[in-house]
């Protein structure tokens, strides 16, 4: 059980799987309503998703899920799993959430946790090192606990593991120009009305890795606001001498794994063609895969009461057990059929409520062994 992991494509040996076991509803504050802004809101997509109450952001209001769609979402993930392990590949998972978890508390707030599903979105994996970044979500900020026991066997393997500063967490630790600068028809009251504590530091660091693309050494990061540069800083001055860190500018709000990922040395699946100007220079020679655009017939119907938080392109979220091999959404034939006519197989895997979850295969992953090392891709 080594852990080395550098990239997004190289042959998977060994990965995490996350939990959906009691992922029963969503926790909604000013932290979930600023993660999920784009989709919440409906910028720049066909969503018209449902309010909070008005009343500040205090505290927080639980979003029930349907009883079927997280039993299904759970049928879906443990498919998954078992199709990574019939791969040849070792599949490790987190502990589940109980299904009657006491809430978790910072300085001055409290939420309900949240399961280990995404869990792409707060471990970085670089080499042999396990980084656990700050959170941006209350929900979110006791969820890497659940995988510690098998971080604790990587540790005992000879691995690293390093926590990032944890921020506070108040109204104010968060830079909000990204939503205010949205142009959004549809603002949200509970980001305009950020409320003072006794424990206001400023604004702080947090940052997900799921905005990072692991190239071997090189490392690309999207910052959408100050909270993501502060984050970026110190990331910096950790990995100095070992990576090479390239900041891209508001390629998305957050997460570029449903905008940018790399399928092999030379070539990108890519939302659209206008991201090449974003990338480095010498990433910008490198072959584009465009899938069409998503078809509404590829994703079940939704009730005004249901809370949307992706966007239609979240089929972009694969996960490579090599660089021949790719698994997708079975629902999504327009991803399938373009990296087919790259030559990839593409394994189909079924995962029908993608956009009620906010994640993909990509995002209910994250490997811990591939067979690359820090190679130099852009050179």
């Amino acid at each position: 059980m080594q852990l080395n992991s550098y990239d997004d494509f190289t042959p998977l040996r060994e990965i995490i799987v996350g939990s959906a076991a009691n992922y029963l509803s969503h926790d909604r504050d000013l932290t979930f309503e600023l993660f999920h802004y784009d989709n919440l809101t409906g910028y720049g997509t066909e969503l018209a998703n449902p309010r909070l109450s008005a009343g500040g952001s205090g505290a927080a209001e639980s979003w029930k899920i349907k009883r079927r769609y997280t039993e299904e979402l759970h049928e879906d993930v443990e498919t998954l799993a078992a199709t990574i392990a019939s791969l040849g590949v070792t599949v490790h998972r987190p502990l589940p959430l109980p299904p009657d978890p006491a809430p978790i508390a910072g300085l001055g707030w409290q939420a309900a946790p949240t399961p280990a599903l995404n869990i792409r979105d707060n471990t970085l994996i670089l080499g042999d090192e396990i980084i656990e970044t700050p959170p941006a979500v209350r929900s979110r900020y006791l969820e890497t606990r659940l995988l510690a026991p098998v971080f604790q066997r990587y540790l005992q393997a000879g691995a690293r593991w390093t926590t990032m500063p944890r921020p506070l967490l108040t109204d104010l630790s968060f830079d909000l120009s990204y939503a205010r600068d949205s142009m959004s028809v549809r603002r949200l009251e509970v980001i305009e009305d950020p409320q003072p504590s006794p424990y206001d530091v400023g604004l702080e660091m947090m940052i997900d890795a799921a905005q990072v693309l692991r190239l071997g050494r090189d490392l690309l990061i999207n910052i959408a606001h100050e909270n993501h540069r502060m984050a970026v800083d110190w990331l910096e001055r950790h990995l100095e001498g070992r990576y090479r860190i390239h900041r891209v500018n508001r390629m998305a709000d957050g997460h570029i794994d449903s905008m940018l990922l790399a399928v092999r040395p030379g070539l990108f699946l890519a939302r659209n063609e206008n991201l090449r100007n974003l990338l480095p220079e010498e990433l910008r020679s490198w072959k584009f895969l465009i899938p069409p655009p998503p078809d509404p017939g590829d994703f079940p119907v939704y009730d005004d009461g249901d809370l949307v938080l992706t966007s239609p392109y979240i089929d972009l979220n694969v996960l490579s057990i090599d660089e021949d091999t790719v698994l997708v959404n079975e629902d999504c034939t327009g991803v399938r059929k373009l990296l087919e006519a790259e030559g990839i197989t593409a394994i189909p895997v079924r995962h029908r409520h993608r956009r009620l979850f906010g994640g993909g295969f990509h995002c209910f992953t994250l490997d811990t062994r591939r067979d690359g090392g820090c190679e130099d891709y852009l050179s």
